[in-house]
């Protein structure tokens, strides 16, 4: 294991430049003018693997972006690990917000500025460097796969039939990503689970054109109005969502862990500084932790319609439109809660308007159970590089493919993650410590380790 440490303080330089080449590629995949960039960015990943010394890499083809495909065997009695990431990253908007270029990076203060620094370029890259440690030091102790796509951003849209069609492939006996947070470097943690996602856009259409707010207006329903008022009442005095059914199968977590997610350090005033707020919001009755945890929420990614131009121009708009999403508990299905949500909508819709809605992409929530091997692999792994046991959280974000990989791969999912809350995912200056991605790229050794002494 010593050897391991010795190789990554000889190359660290280098590990930190190839980051940052992969950096400055903008593999933005919802926008199609970067579908250049999307392929070359999976070309990038390739080289690296194969630098990293895997036998087999490749790229495949979807219907969408590629999927990069990479293997090192070593014995086919022990244990194989699939490693998940994704290349692809959020766009970089508000362009003006950043204090540097999104695909310029900067390290500034031990921080890695850059877009897909946390999300999820600097975090998988961390496991490509473990495997060039373990190959140069032929000290490999499990048999590793990497599934490396570029459209979780966009909901993984053609993955699924991608693993569907590619069992044999991706067949291993544990599924490893790092795309979580830690509550802190001094406080490690590893994600238990992670939430699901229910993603919609509704349109309100009243008339048939936009009218002259003085001419029309107080006569004719105004969608606008009308779409702000449906949303108001999806919450009702306790912040509970209104939606008849909406928790009906939620699992309630015990009092016992809910005692040991208090045991997570939590500074509430800290907490509001950080994001400049006055009072907190959200269910009543529930801890900051436990809503952004173990309860389920309904929020508005996006509104808009009329005009929002410069100036003014008196109109009364002919649609309005919202984006909304639900983050999704055990066992709430994201098929089950779109419908819930979209019949909803239409239900509580006066007649002076008419609403479309859609589901944009959707996953289920997921838990790693705490009493397995590789659950206690990874407490092992992060306990023996941080010199204290981690504390076990519920992630509040979601990686819809977790479910689809228990049911089409027969296997766990375990989430070893080292970025951290306050590094802007999907925001402006998106971030990655420095300290995190080199203590990852220590820990994730342990952790092949410890799963194949544990798995026998």
């Amino acid at each position: 294991m010593q050897a391991w440490k010795d190789y990554l303080d000889q190359h660290k330089d280098r590990f930190l430049e190839e980051l940052l080449q992969l950096l400055r590629i903008p593999s933005v995949s919802a926008r199609s003018e970067h579908k250049g960039d999307m392929i070359a960015c999976a070309n990038a990943v390739k080289q690296r693997l194969e630098e990293a010394g895997a036998d087999t890499v490749a790229i495949y083809q979807t219907a969408g972006h590629p999927v990069v495909f990479a293997e090192k065997k070593t014995d086919a009695s022990k244990p194989t690990v699939l490693v998940y990431g994704h290349y692809d990253v959020q766009p970089p908007d508000p362009l003006e917000l950043w204090h540097s270029g999104p695909f310029e990076p900067v390290i500034k203060d031990g921080k890695i500025y850059a877009r897909g620094s946390a999300d999820d370029k600097g975090q998988f890259y961390m496991h490509v460097k473990a495997l060039e440690i373990f190959t140069k030091t032929a000290s490999l102790p499990v048999n590793i796969k990497f599934l490396i796509e570029g459209e979780e951003e966009i909901g993984s849209s053609h993955l699924e039939d991608f693993v569907k069609a590619n069992k044999e492939l991706l067949k291993a006996d544990v599924v490893l990503i790092s795309d979580t947070a830690m509550l802190s470097m001094q406080n490690p943690s590893i994600d238990v689970g992670v939430r699901g996602l229910s993603y919609i856009e509704v349109e309100v259409t009243g008339p048939n054109r936009d009218l002259h707010s003085g001419v029309y207006g107080g006569a004719v329903a105004n969608p606008i109005t009308i779409l702000a008022k449906m949303i108001a009442s999806l919450h009702d005095e306790n912040n509970h969502v209104t939606i008849p059914h909406f928790y009906d199968d939620v699992v309630e977590s015990s009092a016992a862990e809910r005692a040991e997610m208090a045991k997570a350090p939590y500074d509430e005033e800290e907490y509001k500084n950080d994001l400049g707020v006055k009072e907190l919001w959200g269910e009543k009755g529930y801890t900051t932790n436990e809503r952004t945890g173990i309860r389920p929420t309904l929020e508005v990614n996006g509104i808009w319609g009329g005009y929002t131009g410069e100036g003014a121009k008196t109109v009364l708009p002919s649609k309005a439109h919202a984006k909304i999403s639900c983050r999704l508990v055990p066992n709430q299905k994201h098929q089950v809660i779109t419908k819930l949500v979209i019949d909803h909508l239409k239900k509580i819709a006066p007649p002076s308007v008419t609403v479309k809605a859609e589901e944009h992409h959707g996953g289920d929530p997921y838990l790693t159970p705490m009493d397995s091997v590789e659950y206690k692999a990874a407490a092992k792994a992060l306990e023996t590089a941080f010199g204290k046991p981690p504390i076990p959280v519920r992630g509040g974000g979601s990686i819809p493919i977790t479910a689809l990989f228990e049911s089409e791969l027969n296997c766990k999912t375990v989430f070893l993650g080292f970025g951290l809350d306050s590094d802007n995912l999907h925001s402006p200056n998106e971030k990655f410590e420095l300290f995190n991605f080199y203590k990852g790229i220590e820990t994730i050794p342990y952790f092949h380790q410890y799963y194949a002494e544990m798995k026998g």
